[in-house]
C-alpha cells in the first residue's frame, strides 16, 4: 500500500477496486530473507539491548550525588530508550539487506513469479546481482525508522510490564489473605502473557506514530533495485557492424547522430540515478505533493495491528524462554537435576 506502484499492481482499474486475490496472493513473498536475517539480527539486538541496560543503570548510578544513588541522575524511560536505540543500530545492520529483498519481492507479481519458474525472492536477488551493495542502500531509512519506533516502544513497555506484574502481584495477594507474592515470581505462561500484552501495547502506539517515516523507508528501499538494475546496465556499443562485416558507423552523419543517442542515452542514465537517490526529505514532500498529508500514514491501522501481534509473540516467547533458562541455570547450581 506504501508503493508508488500499488494502483498499478494491486487495484483493477475497470472496476476501481482492490484486487484482493492477487494483493493478498504475495504478502509473505520475501518471507525467506528475513527470517534468515531475523535470527542473527534479533540475537544482536537483545544481546546489546540487555547489556547496554545493564551497563546504562550502572553508570547512572555512579555519577549520581550520594544521596540519589538507588534512583541514578537520569530517569529509567531514557536509560530504556538509549539502551534500545543503540541496539537498534547493530541490528538494522544486519536487517537491512533482507528488508529491501522483502520490500522488492513484494512487488514482483505473485502470479509472475509462478510462471517464471523462480522465486519472487530470487527474482529480486537477481536485480541486485551486479551491485550487490545497494542492497545496503536503505540502512539509513531502516534505522530512521526503527530509532523512533524502538525509543517509543521499550520505555513504554518496560513500564507497562511493570505496572501488569505488580498488579498480578496484587491480585495474588488479594486472593490468598494478604500472602505476598513478588512480581518475579510470575510463573513463566503468565510472564510471558503479561509481557505480550505490554509488547503488543507500546507497539502498536509506537507504529502508528512511526508510520510516515515507514513509507519514505518503503520507497528509498523500493528505489534500491531500480538503482541497482541501472548500474548494471551496459553502455551501448558505439558501432555496430553489419552482415557484409562494413562499419555501418563509418560516416561523420552517423557517427554525429550515434554520439547524440548516445548523450541522450547518458543523460536519462543520470536523471534516473539523481531520481533513485533522492533524500528522506524530498521523498516525504514528493508523497505530500502526490498523496496529500494522509499519504504518509498509508497503511497505518495495518501497521498498528500487525505490530500489536507481531510484538505481542515476539517479546512474550523472548521473556517466557529467558524465564525458562535462567529457572534451569538456578537449579543446575543448586544442585537440581
Amino acid at each position: 500500500m506504501q508503493s508508488p506502484d500499488y494502483t498499478r499492481l494491486y487495484v483493477n482499474t475497470t472496476t476501481n477496486t482492490l484486487n484482493k486475490p492477487v494483493l493478498f496472493r504475495g504478502l509473505y513473498q520475501g518471507l525467506t530473507s528475513v527470517v534468515i536475517a531475523t535470527l542473527p539480527s534479533s540475537g544482536a539486538f537483545f544481546t546489546t539491548y540487555e547489556g547496554a541496560k545493564s551497563i546504562f543503570h550502572d553508570l547512572n548510578k555512579r555519577i549520581a550525588p550520594s544521596g540519589r544513588r538507588q534512583d541514578g541522575i537520569l530517569p529509567t524511560p531514557v536509560i530504556h530508550s538509549a539502551a534500545s536505540g543503540l541496539a537498534e543500530l547493530v541490528s538494522c545492520a544486519i536487517l537491512t539487506p533482507a528488508e529491501v529483498i522483502k520490500q522488492n519481492a513484494q512487488m514482483v507479481s505473485a502470479g509472475a513469479a509462478k510462471s517464471s519458474g523462480p522465486s519472487a525472492t530470487r527474482q529480486t536477488l537477481q536485480r541486485f546481482k551486479n551491485n550487490p551493495f545497494a542492497l545496503w542502500r536503505g540502512y539509513t531509512a531502516l534505522a530512521g525508522r526503527n530509532l523512533p519506533f524502538t525509543a517509543l516502544q521499550f520505555p513504554l513497555f518496560e513500564r507497562l510490564k511493570t505496572t501488569l506484574q505488580e498488579w498480578r502481584a496484587e491480585q495474588y495477594s488479594s486472593a490468598n489473605n494478604g500472602k505476598t507474592r513478588k512480581k518475579e515470581d510470575l510463573g513463566i505462561w503468565e510472564n510471558g502473557a503479561v509481557t505480550a500484552v505490554a509488547a503488543g501495547t507500546a507497539g502498536s502506539v509506537a507504529a502508528v506514530i512511526t508510520t510516515p517515516v515507514d513509507v519514505i523507508k518503503t520507497r528509498i528501499m523500493l528505489a534500491a533495485a531500480e538503482n541497482g538494475g541501472s548500474e548494471s546496465t551496459k553502455k551501448p556499443a558505439a558501432a555496430s557492424t553489419n552482415d557484409q562485416g562494413h562499419n555501418s558507423d563509418s560516416t561523420p552523419a552517423k557517427k554525429l547522430k550515434e554520439g547524440k543517442v548516445l548523450d541522450a542515452l547518458g543523460e536519462h542514465r543520470r536523471t534516473n540515478q539523481q531520481k533513485h537517490q533522492k533524500g528522506s526529505w524530498e521523498i516525504g514532500k514528493e508523497i505530500v505533493r502526490e498523496k496529500g498529508w494522509t499519504g504518509l500514514f498509508r497503511g497505518g491501522a495495518l501497521r498498528a495491528v500487525w505490530t500489536m501481534l507481531g510484538s505481542g509473540l515476539y517479546l512474550g516467547v523472548y521473556e517466557g524462554g529467558r524465564q525458562y533458562l535462567e529457572n534451569r541455570r538456578e537449579c543446575r547450581g543448586n544442585g537440581d537435576d
